[in-house]
């Protein structure tokens, strides 16, 4: 290897790169051949690492100069040919690994700046076999820096270019659904609505919603490509992006309540305005969605076994609306009209969810949850429903996954002779069809 290295550095810093990557798909390409387990070795990523990240390795003193802008671009181009032409997913995937997987040392902000650009142009050309990898990538790496590949795309369409890109950006849910899907769960995790500059950028909001309506069952295309018997990565991300798509629906209405400086005549501000329906339609794509969940829970032999929404996320975002509240002047009526069209999001989300199998909760702990919450009809209809002493949904008698009987970690629960007074104890119908239509 130290040959080939001296080779590289009688070469201009393009020609190298390139040399790189062929070296890189022919060795790759025989460990898939001859190695059951195929992977890199330290020697062919040092080369990836000086040659086209320019990272030099501290046991060497002398490397080639960086590539001049137009080099990078055209390194870009050689980038997206190598992909596109190599024509086995297992070398490709191996391939981006070698490239793009963080070592945790000073190359990975070259490998991200790298990565961005790539993955940008990929979108913008339709490299739909970098996309694809672009997802597993996602589907490993730990939230931080897929939120920082979030943010260069969204940046990249959104920001510099919105609008520009739209029929390209619209046909990419039917080209690669699986970087779609890990897009959505990336975004979701970076605007939390916590803050203004954490608010979806309308473009963005725009695209999600129009993927949704298009392909429901993109955002449960990890789900479907999961085995069941596999485990996530820990600290990746969620296996949908239900859970960040919930909360944006919910939140959505106090948090653009919060951030409007100018209110028009009718109480609602100019952002408002324009987000307002988009989120509406959001939230009726994202309850048709968690109706299709049972079926391929059943078919993967995880329903009541595997929560798509969490009991930590349920309490992170009711904390969030708490904090919300106390933000705004609840005796404002259109503040009252905000409120409560964020907690009948919630509580269709909720009724939802917990129907379809995603939330395995007990209405009790529900009940010592939405407690901090102001009142709402819809909301208490939800919760008036049987206590149950097991921890998830009366309908599913399979244990959750990991699942053993110990005391709920919100407290002691409210007797249910002496329920919270905001919700008060009312005759369950199961019967009873549940209005889970969208408020507008």
């Amino acid at each position: 290897m130290s040959d080939m290295r001296q080779s590289l550095l009688r070469r201009d810093a393009l020609s190298a790169a390139k040399e790189v990557l062929y070296h890189l798909d022919i060795y790759l390409s025989g460990q898939v051949q001859n190695n059951p387990s195929p992977s890199v070795d330290t020697p062919t990523l040092e080369l990836v690492e000086e040659f086209i990240l320019h990272r030099v390795p501290h046991t060497h003193t002398h490397s080639l100069n960086r590539m001049s802008a137009l080099q990078e671009l055209q390194l870009l181009e050689i980038m997206c040919s190598c992909f596109q032409e190599q024509s086995r997913d297992a070398v490709r995937q191996l391939i981006f690994s070698a490239l793009f997987t963080l070592q945790g040392n000073q190359a990975d902000e070259s490998r991200m700046a790298l990565l961005g650009k790539l993955v940008s142009m990929a979108i913008a050309v339709g490299r739909v076999p970098i996309l694809e990898c672009a997802a597993t990538w996602l589907q490993r790496s730990h939230p931080v820096y897929c939120r920082r590949l979030a943010r260069v795309l969204v940046d990249d369409y959104c920001s510099l270019l919105p609008g520009s890109m739209v029929p390209t950006l619209n046909n990419l849910s039917c080209s690669c659904p699986p970087f779609c899907c890990q897009f959505i769960t990336a975004v979701t995790t970076l605007y939390d609505l916590s803050t203004e500059e954490l608010t979806p950028p309308v473009q963005l909001l725009q695209m999600v919603v129009s993927w949704i309506q298009d392909q429901p069952r993109l955002v449960l295309i990890t789900l479907l490509n999961t085995p069941p018997s596999s485990s996530q990565p820990i600290g990746s991300l969620d296996l949908t992006p239900l859970a960040g798509l919930v909360r944006w629906c919910v939140k959505a209405p106090l948090a653009y309540r919060r951030d409007g400086k100018q209110d028009l005549a009718n109480g609602t501000t100019e952002t408002e305005l324009e987000a307002g329906p988009l989120f509406s339609e959001l939230h009726l794509s994202v309850l048709q969605v968690l109706l299709l969940l049972p079926g391929v829970l059943r078919e993967k032999g995880l329903l009541g076994r595997l929560a798509l929404l969490q009991p930590d996320q349920l309490t992170s975002l009711i904390s969030d609306l708490s904090d919300l509240l106390e933000e705004l002047n609840p005796l404002h009526s259109d503040t009252q009209t905000h409120i409560q069209l964020t907690l009948d999001r919630l509580a269709q989300a909720l009724q939802v969810s917990m129907a379809a199998g995603a939330l395995l909760c007990s209405r009790e702990d529900l009940r010592a949850l939405c407690s901090r919450l102001p009142h709402n009809n819809l909301l208490q209809l939800v919760m008036s429903g049987p206590v149950q002493q097991s921890g998830f949904y009366p309908h599913i008698h399979t244990p959750p996954l990991g699942y053993s009987p110990r005391p709920s970690p919100l407290g002691p629960h409210p007797s249910s002779h002496s329920p919270h007074p905001s919700f008060p104890s009312q005759p369950f119908l199961p019967s009873m069809a549940f209005p889970f239509r969208p408020s507008h």
